[in-house]
Order: structure tokens, then C-alpha cells, then sequence
């Protein structure tokens, strides 16, 4: 299949690198929300428990940097690029410096597993927004498909299992619960998604190598007032109903999340990993896929899906992963009385078509 795509764009989220940047990027995260100051300000405290820097642009300098080696060495010979919805590099920078650079049609890589407004349509939206900045003379964008299950995301989760396994106390590992996690999002916004299908699916893709042993899907990371559901229960409130039935142990699997930023490492290896302390639970936390040599091949696979009509690889039954962004997908409430996007092009998104 002929193809004349240009280039690779890794789409994340991005976050502060130094304490300066701390209050203006919460600021940036919560525009329109009217987030009272003491909030930015609690939240903040997180990050300067790490001296106020974030590791997720790290994280994915550090996957860029293996994405580039693996296709100069394999192709397809891609440049890779690199752009954040949240903070610096921003996507419309980024894009400026394609149109220089003479990139005139991009796959866009989103490092986010499975679909939501917030993991899947507010990227599209964002990716449009940039475009619309930049102009007539923006690189064309295509986003590649979610990959909840697609071998090189799951398998490397069933290893990282046996790791954390290891790691508990030996009179804990035959029969320690496995606790999934991943990042809550308000309970209308899951009505219109996937979200919590493609989690459960995904969590029992790992689960079909541990047979007989207990596991739950549980969240965290949740924000907002209380007042509006949000999808739960809450991974403390869970290790609690753990520790009152008697659990020996607990693995905590973050299988929402592609790398160690801060919700894994405060929300999980602080709060969480504190909860068990206080409840005498043997605790160990998973690792997460991060520059694994297997999901950074499966990258490539997505692209050599798009490029050379490559079949789709995915695991279990479920086929939504290898389809494309229907129009009415991951909508928010408010946006089903609007006109549905075609799911051709989003001002120039485009998603990746079903191919042959």
C-alpha cells in the first residue's frame, strides 16, 4: 500500500518541569473551570513533593527516543515528533516546527490506551485547535487507534504481575488480590464511552494468566466537587474492604496508565502505598509499560498498520480496538445535542480508517 505519511507525532499530556511552572500549568489544566486557588494550590503540593517537576515529559523523551531508534533501525524511516496538550512542547509549536521542517502528513500516536472524551476526542479536538492555529498550511494528522488490547500493551502487564508478585512477602504471593487501576472519570462521561468495557476486557486479557486468583477494577486520581459522581470505588476505599476481609496481600496493577507520571507515583506509590502501611497489607505496586521493548514495537505496528494495510493484532474477543472513531464516539453530555463530527476528519484530524 503506497503511503505517503511524513512522520510520527507523539501526542501525551505533558507537565511541569520546574517549581515555577507548577501553579501556571494547574492554571492551564483547569481553564473555564473556575478551580478556586486553595485547590491549585493543594494539588501543587503534589508535585513538590518531587521538586516541583513532573516526570512525564521525561517519560516521553525517553519513549521518542526509543520510538526513533527502533524505526531508523526497522523503518519505516519516520522522524518522530513530540507535542503536549497541557504544556511545553504544545502542540501548535510542535506543528509549526513540522510545516518548517516540510512535514506534510502525520500519525498521530496519543498515549492513551483506551477511549474517552478525555483520552481519545479532547486529543482530537486539541489536535484541530492546533491545526486552526497554524493554518491553511498545517500538517494533515491522523490519530492512530486505542490499543487496550493489543499484545504489546498486554503482555508486558502480565510480566510486571510476576514481578510485584515477587516482591511481597512470601507468605503473601499464593493468594495476594490483584487491585487494577486506572484514572476515574466523572460517571456521566463513561455513559458515553467505552472506558470502562475496554478496562475490564483488558484487565481480563492479564487475568487469563493468574487463574483462580481474586481481582478488581478500581480508580483514582479522582478531582471535582463531590457532588458529582465519579467512577468508583476509590483504590483506598478498596484496599480498606481488602484489609477487612482478610487479604494476605495486594498487588496494585496501574493498567490505566502508560508510564510512571504523577498519578501513579503520588496518587499510588504514596497515598495508596500509605493506606496499606496503616492497614498492615502487604503491598507491591506493578510496573508500567513505559519504554518496554514490546510496547515500543507495538507502536510501530500501528503504524505499519495505517501505512501498509498491516493487520490489526488484538487480544480477547472484543474488535473495537481495530475500528475506527465512530462520529458519535466519547461525547460528552452536552455534546450529543450538537451535530456529530464525521469521524473522516476532525478540521483536518483524521482517524485512521478500517483497513483490509
Amino acid at each position: 500500500m503506497a503511503s505517503d505519511h511524513d512522520a510520527v507525532l507523539l501526542v501525551s499530556f505533558g507537565g511541569p518541569e520546574e517549581p515555577g511552572d507548577v501553579i501556571p500549568f494547574m492554571r492551564r489544566v483547569t481553564a473555564g473551570r473556575d478551580t478556586p486557588l486553595e485547590r491549585l494550590e493543594e494539588v501543587s503540593g503534589h508535585y513538590r513533593l518531587f521538586g516541583g517537576r513532573s516526570p512525564i515529559n521525561d517519560q516521553n523523551r525517553a519513549l521518542k527516543a526509543e520510538l526513533e531508534a527502533l524505526l531508523a533501525e526497522e523503518g519505516p524511516r519516520l522522524p518522530v515528533y513530540w507535542g503536549n496538550r497541557a504544556w511545553h512542547p504544545l502542540l501548535p509549536d510542535t506543528l509549526r516546527q513540522m510545516h518548517a521542517d516540510g512535514i506534510r502528513r502525520a500519525l498521530c500516536f496519543v498515549t492513551a490506551a483506551y477511549s474517552s472524551y478525555s483520552g481519545c476526542r479532547q486529543y482530537r479536538e486539541e489536535l484541530a485547535r492546533a491545526r486552526a492555529e497554524i493554518g491553511e498550511h498545517a500538517p494533515m494528522l491522523e490519530k492512530l487507534r486505542v490499543f487496550y488490547n493489543h499484545p504489546g500493551f498486554i503482555e508486558p502487564q502480565v510480566d510486571f504481575v510476576v514481578d510485584a508478585l515477587g516482591a511481597l512477602p512470601e507468605r503473601a504471593r499464593a493468594t495476594a488480590d490483584i487491585v487494577f487501576t486506572t484514572h476515574s472519570i466523572p460517571s456521566t462521561m463513561a455513559r458515553h464511552c467505552d472506558y470502562e468495557a475496554q478496562h475490564h476486557e483488558a484487565c481480563r486479557l492479564v487475568m487469563r494468566e493468574f487463574p483462580g486468583r481474586n481481582w478488581d477494577l478500581v480508580y483514582n486520581s479522582r478531582s471535582g466537587p463531590e457532588s458529582v459522581p465519579w467512577l468508583e470505588p476509590d483504590i483506598n476505599d478498596h484496599l480498606e474492604t481488602l484489609a477487612a476481609r482478610g487479604a494476605t496481600g495486594v498487588v496494585v496493577v496501574p493498567i490505566g496508565f502508560v508510564s510512571d507520571h504523577m498519578e501513579v507515583i503520588y496518587d499510588l506509590d504514596v497515598e495508596a502505598k500509605a493506606t496499606a502501611e496503616r492497614l498492615a497489607l502487604p503491598f507491591a505496586r506493578a510496573a508500567t509499560v513505559g519504554t518496554e521493548e514490546r510496547f515500543v514495537r507495538m507502536i510501530r505496528e500501528l503504524v505499519l498498520e495505517q501505512m501498509e494495510g498491516t493487520s490489526p493484532r488484538a487480544l480477547g474477543t472484543s474488535t473495537s480496538a481495530a475500528r475506527p472513531c465512530p462520529p458519535d464516539c466519547c461525547l460528552t453530555p452536552r455534546q450529543e445535542e450538537r451535530p456529530a463530527v464525521p469521524s473522516a476528519s476532525l478540521d483536518g484530524v483524521a482517524t485512521v480508517p478500517t483497513l483490509p
